[in-house]
């Protein structure tokens, strides 16, 4: 083996497109466990509906024709296409991102969890025009807008993304 591949891994012809497709496979495992869950809320639940499960948790069944807390959801119309164009755009910044890693990391799961969580919503997006929420937080008669798995994962992936952007090693 040339000494340049022993000094850099990632110079191994293949070693780049091997994290990518795990990469892929991570997101599409997020998309999956994300669409599972709201096919079944879908199916199981009338809008509104609310089972509690522990005295701070609710499930419920929510169409949100906008983003994170319902942002831009009285714009009907465009933003389903303004929504689905950015996570189109994000998904192909973080192909890119995961090509330039030379080993999985804790950055490149955050890169995984964020395209995951913004494709799963897209899918709801492109099916029905809106994202289903169901998992409802509360305290204190409080509550948070409702999310969904998908939501959850963009939120942990940026978190880790912040974290660790500065800590990952790129390709020579």
């Amino acid at each position: 083996m040339p000494d340049a591949m022993m000094r850099n891994p990632s110079a191994v012809p293949g070693k780049g497109r091997s994290l990518l497709v795990q990469g892929l496979l991570a997101a599409l495992a997020v998309i999956v466990l994300d669409q599972l869950s709201k096919l079944w809320v879908f199916n199981t639940f009338i809008p509104g509906e609310a089972i509690e499960l522990t005295p701070f948790l609710n499930l419920v069944l929510v169409f949100n024709p906008g983003a994170a807390f319902s942002f831009l959801a009285d714009h009907a119309g465009w933003q389903r296409w303004f929504f689905s164009a950015i996570a189109l755009g994000i998904s192909g910044w973080i192909i890119w991102q995961l090509r330039q890693l030379s080993r999985w990391n804790w950055l490149a799961t955050g890169l995984v969890l964020i395209m995951g969580g913004a494709l799963g919503n897209l899918v709801d997006r492109l099916w029905l025009g809106m994202v289903i929420d169901f998992i409802d937080l509360h305290a204190a008669g409080w509550h948070w807008p409702a999310f969904n798995i998908a939501d959850s994962a963009v939120c942990v992936g940026a978190v880790l993304y912040v974290l660790f952007q500065k800590q990952s090693p790129q390709k020579s």
